[in-house]
């Protein structure tokens, strides 16, 4: 059997705010992503049967369809659905899927491997840049807001922030004193950070909505 040593691990258990790991409680974090990962992949779910519905009928009206600004065909229908060729609630269905399970693995007091910190890193600043595009599309080019999407939208900002915030704890005794510093005020106030920005991307949404 091969030896674990502890650069190839990340023990779950031990992490906290007062220990050597995440500025973040680590039960703070597996919620987080349990939660964030339930509710995205419920949405991206949801979109992709949605898709087929209006795929088979032409005619049909998505259920999250409220008015000319509210709605889900304009988005659905739109290029930016399929960037890479099939509908994006597919891409959802699967990363979210994998961010439920790691918080669901945490919470049983997991250990993850560097590779798999690493990866999970990638894969959320990827959702997120790529989220922050949609969003740019559906308020300014689709000029169409799909509410299924705006809960993918936060659940994905959720995962970024906390997977963020969990990996620059782990590294934060290499980094100058500011940047230390500075990531330990964000851990003390994570969630105040993140409803703020939340706050922000809703007060962005619902100005630019205004002139749909």
């Amino acid at each position: 059997m091969t030896r674990t040593t502890p650069a190839d691990v990340i023990d779950t258990g031990g992490l906290d705010s007062d220990g050597n790991g995440s500025v973040v409680a680590t039960r703070t974090v597996a919620w987080v992503l349990l939660v964030a990962g339930l509710v995205g992949f419920a949405a991206a779910f949801v979109l992709a049967v949605e898709k087929y519905w209006l795929l088979t009928n032409p005619f049909y009206t998505p259920s999250c369809s409220v008015n000319a600004a509210i709605s889900c065909g304009p988005v659905m229908s739109s290029p930016q659905a399929a960037v890479f060729g099939f509908p994006n609630p597919y891409l959802g269905i699967a990363g979210f899927a994998v961010v439920a399970a790691t918080g669901a693995m945490l919470l049983a007091a997991g250990r993850l491997a560097g590779w798999y910190t690493i990866g999970l890193q990638i894969g959320a600043v990827l959702g997120t840049v790529f989220v922050a595009w949609l969003m740019v599309q559906s308020l300014t080019v689709i000029h169409a807001l799909c509410p299924y999407c705006m809960a993918a939208w936060a659940a994905t900002f959720a995962t970024f922030w906390y997977v963020t915030l969990t990996n620059l704890g782990l590294i934060r005794h290499r980094l100058p004193g500011t940047l230390d510093r500075a990531v330990g005020a964000a851990g003390r106030h994570h969630s105040a950070i993140l409803a703020g920005w939340l706050l922000i991307v809703a007060v962005l949404v619902t100005v630019t909505a205004w002139g749909f």
